[in-house]
């Protein structure tokens, strides 16, 4: 027996088999349905893989039951942006996202993605996770395939219509669509006629587009537009990517931007956004550098100080050297003795000659940047057609990957009161499903598949820090992925529930 918000959670929960019936009933739950509506305290019955019922519901002989003692009931969280598929899923429990109700992640993002989809969907089949996996086709493998290293200039027509060619595959075999790291190579050389083309293929299979942007800082508005311009000339709904202002001269702006998406959705350009709740990024150190110059002393000074500070700048992976890991370009370049501008041009040169001694692909740095004012975090949750995501991943020095979720709702809806449970709900889960193109879950409806979380809302917290980054939240009961009960009690069960969504089906 132990003590929860509002009385004693006696038993149920504890005391669950490892294995349950093939049907459950949840009682005593205050359900948020995922529809943003106001919640209501009544039971759902689970049967198979599906939610079969809700209502005044009594047990059926022989029926696992879970007395849920007035904790919140709600649709398993959908993080449509992440890279926790990053290791293979070493470990298939993925305690960092059950650990906040986590029940799908969205990979393929920032144009990458390892292989034709059918061979991912193959892959994860075979050795299954507790969660679910959907996936974007990755611009950057579309180009890596077709152009090989070659892939510095703008791809010619037969190479782009290369590319059409195993979209279109991807596509039919379930692919949500086409997925962009316009700042990072090799989408930066692309020109807006190949994401043209591009975007027509996916869009001609129902398909959608979600982009990391060529710019989050000096050329946002331009990098907006063209994002826009595409859905615009396709049909196709668009994201933006992790949406932020990354520069301090725009802090503030996002009511601005807002009203530009809003302005955008009246025009008939179905665009949303996904957003993380921390101000500071993960990315490359030579993110910054959208001419690739990595020589450019003054290109270096305008990034420690438009973009971020020599000390928001904390290197999170370095394999050239490890003992940087954890520390700053401030730190670095003091012991260097040095302008901080020459330690990081220093930094990203050292970094891509270890690259080019070793295999292609093997990454040799990570930095998270601090760039980005609470304020407009903020503002950008709470649009009405934003959802959350983490673009978080294991083994990074972001709390991301371990936080995201439980961050939200312990901050914006907590504390302060940015968001209503039943608001920041809905953007976890219906919404979520909605933006990506996820049918069949993200509600508590009849007939919808069982992803379900319970959980106490007066004790949902993220504990990950860039100081202990996979610190697992709390809060978070009982998980079901699919009907199986995947996580109690603060502990995963050792069920591998998960199944490779494809568009369109449940």
């Amino acid at each position: 027996m132990r003590r929860i918000a509002g009385g004693w959670l006696i038993g149920a929960l504890a005391m669950l088999p490892a294995q349950v019936s093939a049907s459950v009933l949840i009682t005593g739950a205050v359900v948020y349905d995922g529809s943003g509506a106001a919640p209501r305290k009544t039971s759902v019955r689970v049967e198979g893989d599906r939610i079969l019922a809700i209502g005044a519901l009594r047990p059926r002989k022989g029926e696992t039951e879970i007395k849920a003692h007035g904790l919140a009931l709600a649709p398993g969280f959908i993080d449509e942006h992440s890279h926790h598929d990053r290791g293979n899923y070493a470990d298939r429990a993925m305690p960092p996202l059950l650990a906040q109700g986590v029940t799908t992640i969205v990979i393929g993002q920032d144009g990458e993605s390892d292989a034709p989809l059918a061979k991912l969907a193959g892959d994860f089949t075979k050795r299954p996770a507790s969660i679910n996996v959907a996936t974007y086709t990755g611009h950057g493998f579309l180009r890596s395939a077709v152009m090989g290293k070659d892939y510095k200039r703008v791809a010619t027509p037969a190479e782009v219509a290369a590319m059409q060619k195993l979209l279109d595959a991807d596509m039919k075999a379930g692919s949500l669509g086409l997925s962009t790291g316009l700042e990072y190579d090799p989408g930066i050389y692309s020109a807006n006629s190949e994401l043209l083309a591009l975007t027509r293929t996916a869009a001609a299979s129902g398909g959608r587009y979600i982009s990391h942007m060529r710019n989050e800082d000096s050329t946002f508005d331009a990098a907006l537009d063209e994002l826009l311009d595409l859905g615009r000339k396709t049909g196709i709904p668009v994201q933006v990517s992790h949406i932020k202002l990354g520069m301090v001269d725009r802090w503030g702006d996002a009511p601005k931007v807002i009203a530009k998406l809003e302005a955008a959705r009246r025009a008939g350009i179905k665009v949303t956004a996904d957003v993380y709740p921390y101000e500071y990024w993960q990315s490359t150190l030579t993110v910054l550098f959208p001419k690739r110059d990595f020589t450019d002393i003054e290109a270096a000074r305008y990034a420690l100080t438009h973009y971020t500070t020599p000390a928001g700048m904390r290197l999170g992976f370095y394999a050239p050297n490890p003992a940087y890991v954890g520390k700053t370009i401030a730190d670095i370049a003091a012991e260097r003795k040095e302008e901080p501008a020459a330690t990081y041009l220093w930094l990203i040169q050292t970094a891509e000659a270890w690259k080019a001694s070793h295999p292609a692909g093997e990454r040799a740095e990570a930095v998270i940047g601090t760039a980005m004012s609470t304020k407009d975090v903020g503002d950008f949750i709470a649009w009405k057609y934003s959802s959350i995501c983490s673009d978080g991943m294991i083994g990074s020095r972001h709390p991301r990957g371990f936080g995201a979720f439980a961050k939200v709702l312990r901050t914006y809806v907590r504390e302060e009161h940015r968001l209503t449970l039943a608001e920041a709900v809905r953007k976890m889960s219906a919404q979520a499903a909605a933006n990506v193109g996820i049918a069949g879950r993200g509600m508590i409806r009849a007939g919808y598949k069982a992803d379900l979380v319970l959980f106490d809302p007066d004790r949902i917290a993220d504990h990950a820090t860039v100081e202990n980054p996979a610190a697992l939240a709390e809060g978070v009961e009982t998980v079901l992925v699919n009907g199986q009960v995947v996580w109690n009690h603060g502990k995963p069960t050792g069920t591998y529930a998960g199944r490779f969504l494809k568009r369109g089906i449940s």
